[in-house]
């Protein structure tokens, strides 16, 4: 079971990385001026895959450290940036599916958007280095 928890976040940030390639089109269209296509449905159905999934993997894998190690951030740093993940999760959600209810032009929120995507990308890709030590040392002893 504890290797649900890396398998759904490793597909999730995938999809997320993804999703920011498509997201970078929209960024050259608004602030760059330049001519890209922006595929906007994709861009919100994966973004939406992508943040969910990353949020059930992260409770997942709390779920998993206390049932396996009776306790919570047992796992040091790898646990404390999921949990500091959690904001940004719901952000990127929240302004996204806003952005997508209510379509007009803006300046703030896709940049806001963006910005956190940005930073939560960062910090699921420096989780894997950290769930990598996890796994080497907590699952697989060495």
């Amino acid at each position: 079971m504890l290797y649900m928890h890396p398998i759904i976040q490793m597909i999730a940030i995938f999809v997320a990385a993804y999703v920011f390639s498509l997201g970078i089109a929209r960024f050259r269209l608004l602030h760059l001026k330049q001519q890209a296509t922006f595929l906007w449905k994709r861009h919100v159905a994966l973004g939406i895959t992508g943040l969910t999934g990353l949020l059930i993997g992260l409770v997942l894998g709390l779920a998993m450290v206390r049932i396996s190690w009776y306790g919570f951030m047992v796992t040091g740093t790898h646990g404390r940036l999921g949990v500091a993940a959690i904001p940004f999760i719901v952000f990127g959600l929240l302004s996204g599916l806003a952005m997508n209810r209510v379509k007009k032009k803006r300046r703030v929120l896709p940049v806001l958007h963006g910005i956190n995507n940005i930073i939560l990308l960062g910090l699921a890709l420096d989780q894997v280095g950290t769930g990598w030590r996890v796994l080497c040392r907590l699952v697989w002893g060495y």
